[in-house]
């Protein structure tokens, strides 16, 4: 039984995207089978290119083009068949069964195994190994106890009893696991080598591409694998990843020539974009949330849920996401709109006029213990890039004249910031964000479990952890809702975070580059893309 997401939100700005593509394809004269070089823009430099380390979007983006799990997605985001030629589930949801397809490759020829899956996850929820996407694999047997150390990594509910047949038993029914495959924690790795030193002489990877050269900061170049089992479809020989998180670089670069295809649009872009260059612009929501995170685990946030609130309700965010003007959708709940079975929340003030908010978050802020006169004094976190930065300003100068409170910015090198922000003496507030692994709202609401690697925040909420507990045990769709929706509530009501926005992707695609689609998970994998010759 494959899971297929609700894509409804998605098809209006696809088929919008296809007419305009279908039209440029009509107008070629010819498409290459075997075109030569993509030069894709990315925002900032992966922090690693082993599936089990990846947890930022830049080391997923190109781990997607390097490897491939049990399952893939289509195009459109749809959940396809990848390594698994097939797949089976019992009638409880629970057992499932998984043929690997015989001609199933790694780049050096040799056989993709069931047992290099079980290895490869058993190696991202081994403790020692400190995986920041354990979680992602929590729902199968043994997971949670590997985790926490009571159990060795050889008793996860995973096995293979011969080459081709893997079969992994879940905790509870997941509708949403072959989707959840498609993500790099569940990528298996070549069980004679580990992809850990990045060297390109020694790289292996089952996907329809591998490494050819990393230069850190500036360009990363990968070219066909000859091995990947549909490299009949791959249509493109080599992609470069020019490396960049300056906006207004990429842009410069794309006019000039120097790239097919960025990841991110200036905002003072847009508008003479969309009037002159309608075609090369795409533009469409995604299950992502950028937002801050409070420190919770030390003074002067630990313990004080009044002043935490009055920070988030001092924030106009319609000021903000018009400032970014890319279609942003305010946020002041967790889980985006348009995740698959969920009901979106909010908050009870989000609907208060200005001056009735700012009063309200003056009188937490009183209440809390601080003053015009005796202000807080706060560091504020994030990674360098100029729209974030911009944002923080613009927050920081909000804070400052509705409340008083006196904001110190501190923007970092994106590898460098990776590691800031898992060490809560460096920081109170931490701009982050999060993308959807997989589209189900316990893919956003498990990162503030008490024990999740990803509770950058240090939250804990006995309460929150037991519904969730609840909703993993339960095999009622409606009833799993009902307790997600709950979790969430509960934890909004705590303000370990401040919601800033939910995401729309942004990008400049030449003509000729043909197959790009929006998708919830805005994923948009090299193979699936074609270059045009006219």
């Amino acid at each position: 039984m494959i899971f297929g997401f609700r894509t409804g939100l998605w098809r209006p700005l696809i088929a919008t995207f296809q007419l305009g593509l279908l039209g440029m394809l009509a107008a070629c004269t010819q498409s290459s089978d075997d075109s030569g070089t993509l030069r894709r823009g990315l925002g900032g430099d992966p922090a690693s290119l082993d599936p089990a380390a990846a947890a930022d979007t830049f080391s997923t983006q190109v781990l997607q083009d390097l490897f491939e799990g049990l399952t893939s997605e289509s195009p459109n985001g749809e959940v396809v068949p990848g390594i698994a030629s097939s797949w089976t589930v019992d009638s409880v949801g629970k057992k499932y069964t998984f043929k690997l397809r015989s001609n199933a490759r790694w780049s050096n020829g040799k056989p993709v195994r069931a047992q290099e899956f079980v290895a490869a996850w058993q190696r991202v929820l081994d403790p020692k190994q400190g995986s920041p996407i354990a979680n992602d694999l929590r729902i199968i047997v043994g997971a949670a106890a590997i985790m926490s150390g009571q159990s060795p990594p050889s008793s996860l509910g995973v096995t293979a009893p011969s080459d081709d047949l893997l079969i992994v038993n879940l905790e509870e029914p997941a509708p949403y696991f072959p989707q959840l495959l498609t993500h790099s924690a569940a990528f298996p790795i070549y069980s004679d080598s580990s992809v850990r030193s990045h060297d390109p002489q020694e790289w292996v990877s089952d996907g329809a591409y591998v490494l050819s050269s990393w230069q850190p900061g500036t360009k990363l170049e990968l070219s066909r694998n000859i091995a990947y089992w549909d490299r009949e479809s791959v249509r493109i020989k080599r992609v470069e990843y020019l490396i960049d998180p300056d906006q207004n670089v990429q842009y410069a670069a794309y006019r000039a020539g120097q790239l097919d295809m960025t990841d991110t649009v200036p905002p003072n872009a847009i508008a003479s974009l969309r009037r002159d260059h309608s075609k090369e612009i795409v533009i469409a929501p995604y299950l992502g949330i950028s937002y801050y995170g409070i420190n919770t685990a030390a003074p002067p946030f630990k313990g004080n849920p009044k002043l935490r609130k009055a920070l988030s309700m001092a924030i106009d965010r319609k000021r903000i996401v018009d400032a970014l003007a890319l279609g942003q959708a305010a946020a002041y709940a967790f889980v985006p709109p348009g995740t698959w079975n969920y009901e979106f929340q909010h908050v009870d003030w989000e609907m208060l006029g200005a001056s009735d908010r700012i009063a309200e978050a003056k009188r937490l802020y009183t209440e809390a213990g601080y003053s015009t006169r005796e202000p807080l004094r706060l560091r504020l976190l994030l990674n360098s890039n100029p729209a974030i930065k911009q944002t923080a300003i613009m927050i920081a100068a909000m804070w400052k004249q509705e409340l008083g409170i006196e904001t110190e910015i501190v923007d970092e090198e994106f590898r460098v910031f990776l590691q800031s922000r898992r060490d809560r003496n460096r920081w109170d507030v931490v701009r982050l964000a999060w993308n959807a692994d997989f589209n189900d709202a316990s893919n956003f609401l498990d990162i503030f479990r008490a024990n999740s690697s990803s509770n950058d925040t240090g939250y804990t909420n006995p309460i929150f952890d037991t519904i969730l507990g609840e909703a993993d045990r339960s095999a009622n769709p409606e009833t799993r809702r009902n307790l997600l929706e709950n979790a969430e509530r509960v934890m909004l009501a705590d303000y370990p975070v401040i919601p800033l926005y939910f995401y729309v992707s942004k990008r400049l695609v030449k003509p000729y580059v043909f197959g790009v689609r929006p998708n919830p998970l805005d994923r948009i994998p090299s193979k699936t893309l074609q270059i045009l010759t006219h």
